[in-house]
């Protein structure tokens, strides 16, 4: 699903994010990313959604060349990703169902198929009877359900999630979590970033480890490996 080859990246002021990184992520695996801030993890999820290139080497997210894909297709290719923030990002003056029914609007979806599916993936996150609230009437727990349920509206083919438990609190953290785990079990490869020690450790994933912009560990159902 997810293979660098030799993936260097250097910033404009001479920051340097990765160095030579290589890595195979296969269809359907649910893989943590850890390390110490300023390791490279945000600059590795990045690359992966095209918010930023390589500055050497090759990524390529299901059979597409992410580096060299001109810029009318970079649309396409999100459609097929989808990404959760740390900080929810929803539109305060849109309701539940607008926030994620949005993502198919982007798309030109036909209406009836809008609503349908917008109505499917609020009753998997459990809020399809908040779908008439806005962001600022839930908790923060509920407003990141909207976010993930936005981000698989579209039937994505990975899940990019960078500290989706970092702003929320550990009993809601494990809740959001076995939702990620029953996104990834119905086929979604999910690739996240965290400081949670004790969510990696406890859910046993494949742990990718980078520090200095290098990959020093892989490891199948790893533990996190660093104190916070």
């Amino acid at each position: 699903m997810i293979e660098m080859h030799d993936i260097w990246k250097t910033y404009a002021d001479g920051t340097s994010a990765l160095n030579g990184v290589s890595v195979k992520i296969d269809r359907n695996e649910f893989v943590y990313l850890v390390g110490p801030s300023g390791a490279g993890k945000s600059t590795f999820m990045k690359l992966i959604y095209r918010e930023e290139i390589p500055t050497k080497g090759e990524i390529f997210v299901n059979g597409f060349n992410i580096g060299k894909l001109k810029q009318r297709k970079i649309p396409y290719i999100r459609r097929n990703i989808g990404v959760v923030f740390q900080d929810f990002r929803l539109l305060p003056k849109l309701t539940v169902f607008e926030n994620v029914a949005f993502a198919m609007e982007a798309i030109e979806a036909p209406r009836k198929v809008i609503r349908k599916r917008t109505l499917e993936v609020l009753e998997l996150v459990g809020l399809k009877h908040k779908y008439k609230n806005f962001p600022s009437q839930l908790s923060g727990g509920e407003q990141q359900r909207v976010s993930i349920a936005r981000a698989i509206v579209n039937n994505p083919a990975v899940i990019v999630a960078d500290e989706p438990t970092g702003n929320l609190d550990p009993d809601t953290s494990v809740e959001i979590m076995h939702l990620l785990e029953e996104i990834n079990f119905r086929g979604t490869t999910i690739v996240m970033a965290t400081h949670n020690k004790e969510i990696v450790n406890s859910m046993r994933k494949r742990v990718i480890a980078i520090e200095n912009g290098n990959i020093v560990r892989d490891v199948q159902r790893g533990e996190y490996g660093y104190e916070i």
